[in-house]
């Protein structure tokens, strides 16, 4: 990639224009999402684009996992200008022109009104109710793992192929991949998404590169980009990058550690210099959310049939319903505070992995916390003792719930949820229900290699 463009923001349907021509920009991908996280996507040529960001685009919406059926498809595709940058992985090489950008769009129905069947309206909504509040600010700090593979085709032992066998903060020629991350922190950083640090994860062939921290719906649509330049760059180099949470057997799943906290101008909501670890009543209020509705909002969270193989002791994934501060076997952490970081003060909630759908994941976390703050939830004592080490009725006895076992319980808990029903509203709360109603059902018939290993020789 020799691509040296400039990444100072656009506002307006005609910074969009005036930079589609600096940039040597031809066509412009229109990117949404449907509600299970896919990205979607369609190219405006230069020629159409004026028109396409003052009317938006119209497509149909019947083909679209989760939208609307046939009789009720046409919807509106309404780029964002401020979400427009220029795709690293498919510039022209340096030659000015025939490059290709990206903006993101809200999906509207044809009469202009939003249409509910949109993820980055659920996130919109969860920030109106915040702001309604009297918050200006929810910040985000996700952490996606991710695993580099030799190929999407399994070995002859019937595991993906690893590229190293480096395990966490491994370096040089235990990681095969630095010189890939390199590679990918640049491209991110090309699109406008700041990087703190990157390196390789517990897990062999197992990495991970943090975005710093930002606003709600910006650090939605930097997560969705997220995954699509770490497979992109992947595949430029004859690789496969996968997200899938458990992808190896007896090896630790990608998680995706997701830090919030909420502001009021600039002030951090979150920090009390008097509070038990410098927390707010606001702070506690919000993790007593969390906590509250975290089996609800774990079929978001933790979205498919392969999430429930991450989330078991033994494996780093948090699976009971506590919080602590340094204590990382409980469901939140709160990081301890250092004099004059105010502004740092979060919670972070462990146990969401990066296959999910961040514009519904991200807005049911708010909604949890914004239902405590409101309803006034008392936080729980935290559990500073290691819970895997706890017995089965010790956890009973000290009230620790733990999060679903499987995909099919927990999309039951969050078919009851009139929380999330709120969060998600009605259309696509009962869409998504039903399809993982029928992903469960699927995968529930299925005859294993484990079970023909197990019973077929002595059955």
């Amino acid at each position: 990639m020799k691509m040296a463009i400039t990444t100072e923001p656009t506002t307006s349907p005609e910074d969009v224009l005036r930079r589609v021509d600096e940039d040597g920009v031809e066509f412009v991908r229109f990117w949404f999402t449907d509600i299970l996280g896919q990205l979607k996507s369609f190219a405006v040529g230069k020629e159409e684009l004026e028109e396409a960001l003052e009317d938006g685009m119209g497509f149909d919406g019947s083909s679209i996992t989760g939208f609307n059926r046939i009789e009720e498809s046409d919807m509106v595709a309404m780029p964002d200008p401020a979400t427009y940058t220029v795709l690293p992985w498919r510039d022209d090489g340096g030659s000015g022109k025939g490059n290709v950008a990206r903006v993101f769009c809200d999906v509207l129905r044809p009469g202009g009104e939003p249409y509910e069947g949109d993820p980055r309206y659920v996130m919109r909504k969860a920030l109106a109710r915040m702001e309604e509040m009297g918050y200006d600010h929810y910040y985000l700090g996700p952490e996606l793992e991710y695993f580099y593979f030799d190929s999407d085709e399994l070995g002859e032992d019937g595991r993906p192929k690893i590229l190293d066998k480096g395990g966490y903060f491994d370096l040089t020629t235990l990681d095969a991949a630095s010189d890939l991350r390199r590679e990918t922190v640049n491209a991110l950083k090309a699109v406008g998404i700041p990087i703190e640090y990157t390196h390789h994860e517990v897990g062999p062939s197992q990495h991970e590169i943090d975005m710093r921290f930002g606003d709600g719906l910006q650090m939605c649509d930097n997560a969705m980009t997220y995954r699509i330049v770490v497979k992109e760059i992947a595949h430029l180099h004859d690789v496969y990058a996968t997200f899938m949470p458990k992808p190896l057997f007896g090896e630790n799943g990608s998680g995706m550690h997701t830090h919030q906290s909420l502001f009021t101008g600039d002030a951090n909501a979150f920090y009390d210099a008097d509070g038990h670890y410098h927390l707010s009543d606001t702070a506690r209020s919000f993790i007593a959310g969390l906590l509250k509705h975290a089996r609800e909002i774990a079929a978001l969270f933790a979205p498919n049939v392969n999430s429930y193989k991450r989330l078991v002791p033994g494996y780093e994934a948090p699976v009971y319903v506590a919080w602590s501060q340094r204590n990382r076997s409980a469901l939140v952490r709160v990081p301890m505070y250092k004099p004059g970081k105010e502004k740092a003060t979060r919670c972070e909630l462990r146990c969401p992995d990066p296959s999910c759908n961040p514009y519904l994941t991200f807005a049911a976390m708010l909604q949890a916390g914004l239902e405590g703050i409101d309803k006034g939830y008392d936080i729980p004592d935290p559990m500073e003792t290691n819970l895997y080490d706890l017995s089965h009725d010790e956890r009973v006895e000290r009230g620790i719930e733990q999060l679903p076992e499987t995909l099919g319980e927990a999309i039951e808990v969050l078919a009851e949820s009139e929380l999330v029903r709120k969060a998600l509203g009605d259309h696509i709360f009962d869409r998504y229900v039903d399809l993982k109603r029928e992903e469960w059902e699927e995968y529930r018939i299925q005859v294993t290699r484990w079970e023909l290993d197990r019973y077929l020789p002595v059955l």
